[in-house]
């Protein structure tokens, strides 16, 4: 039976509720302060190898988009994190910078060799599904963005209180997608209601979501399980 919006939507809220990554144990010893500086700076290291391929994904969902208005909607997905020549640098310049600010070299972070094995996994594992899955299904893939924004202010409170070894010029990266997040949501969320137009693409949406939100937390489970033992899911 076709979901009405209404439903669809809460279905979909209902993922991130359950198993969005802030409820990690990594995640909440970060937000209380009480990770050594090796950890926050592995976890810098690791994110960036996700927050790198963020406009792959973003590539690979749009070379599936048959439609104009929905590929120019999209598009902008990928100057947000590649920058424009000669105009905004974008997120992964910005998180390079967080990188400096945390003593992690732009050289380290470029070269991923202090990649988790189960990080890299996880994040061509994104890829190749942003790659293969009907576009509105791997759009629905991209709303954990519902959730960022309440992640992103309390990461930024936790970094500006108890990692004051951080230069704060660093958390530029966390203030854009303080603006940028919910922007993105409420266009991944339209899209999704709108083209997730069957029983099976909506269920395969909410499957998504759910992938997306495993993927996250299997990030954190590399990280933890070598930066602070024993904080894995149950």
């Amino acid at each position: 039976m076709l979901w009405d919006p209404q439903t669809f939507e809460a279905r979909l809220r209902e993922v991130g509720a359950r198993a969005y990554h802030d409820k990690h144990p990594f995640h909440i010893l970060m937000n209380d302060g009480s990770l050594p500086r090796e950890a926050v700076t592995g976890w810098v290291i690791n994110r960036f190898y996700y927050q790198r391929h963020i406009p792959q994904k973003d590539a690979a969902i749009l070379s599936n988009i048959p439609l104009r208005e929905v590929r120019r909607m999209w598009l902008h997905r990928i100057t947000d994190h590649d920058g424009v020549a000669g105009g905004d640098e974008g997120g992964i310049e910005a998180w390079l910078r967080l990188g400096e600010a945390c003593g992690v070299s732009r050289d380290v972070l470029l070269d991923g060799r202090q990649v988790e094995p189960g990080v890299r996994s996880s994040v061509d594992a994104y890829v190749a599904f942003a790659r293969a899955q009907p576009w509105p299904v791997a759009v629905a893939s991209s709303l954990t963005e519902m959730f960022v924004p309440d992640l992103m202010a309390k990461r930024m409170e936790a970094f500006e209180r108890h990692y004051r070894w951080i230069d704060p010029a660093g958390l530029d990266y966390f203030r854009r997608r303080l603006v940028q997040a919910p922007r993105d949501s409420r266009e991944g969320l339209e899209l999704t209601l709108k083209y997730c137009d069957t029983p099976e693409l909506q269920q395969a949406a909410v499957a998504a979501l759910s992938f997306k939100c495993d993927l996250l937390w299997a990030l954190l489970d590399a990280i933890s399980s070598r930066f602070h033992p024993g904080q894995e899911k149950p």
